[in-house]
């Protein structure tokens, strides 16, 4: 009976997590992370919600290595003070934009996923999250970027037609 020493057993779980590292490619900036590039900088917000406007502060920076957008959003809203964070992302692998919010009043997050119209310049995401029941609900969002200054997001909730809430970003 042959018998594995400790140095040996080690040596070739080495070999094969080497050759595993090795197999996984290493994810690398695209032209769609330069789009969601060009998100960077601070934003005024107006959100309109529930026949109200709310105004708030937004700022955007690429993170981890160019690969993901950062968002931190400071705000009022029918419930009171509000402070979001957003994570989007262009998966490669999946073909689409992914998106990861969560917030000040909630302990789910929602996340979304979805494809973007050039020539619309129109980033639309699917996916479920919170309601204001606190079930799990589908969720649209949609991302307008009109200039390089001025973008609009509205967000869908369920099957409605209509938007549970627009924003309305200007540069700072």
């Amino acid at each position: 009976m042959m018998k594995f020493t400790p140095v040996a057993i080690a040596a070739v779980i080495a070999l094969a997590s080497g050759a595993a590292i090795r197999a996984q490619e290493v994810a690398k900036p695209g032209p769609e992370h330069e789009m969601l590039k060009k998100m960077e900088g601070n934003w005024t917000t107006v959100m309109k919600a529930a026949g109200k406007e709310f105004k708030g502060n937004v700022e955007y920076k690429m993170g981890l290595g160019g690969l993901w957008l950062c968002g931190k959003l400071e705000s009022e809203c029918p419930l009171g003070s509000f402070t979001g964070m957003s994570h989007d992302t262009y998966d490669a692998k999946k073909g689409k934009y992914v998106s990861i919010w969560i917030d000040s009043q909630s302990t789910t997050p929602m996340m979304m996923e979805g494809t973007c119209d050039k020539e619309k310049k129109t980033i639309t995401l699917m996916g479920e999250g919170p309601g204001m029941d606190g079930k799990m609900t589908k969720a649209k969002g949609v991302w307008h970027m009109l200039d390089d200054n001025h973008m609009m997001y509205s967000m869908y909730m369920g099957d409605s037609k209509e938007p549970m809430f627009t924003v309305d970003y200007m540069r700072k």
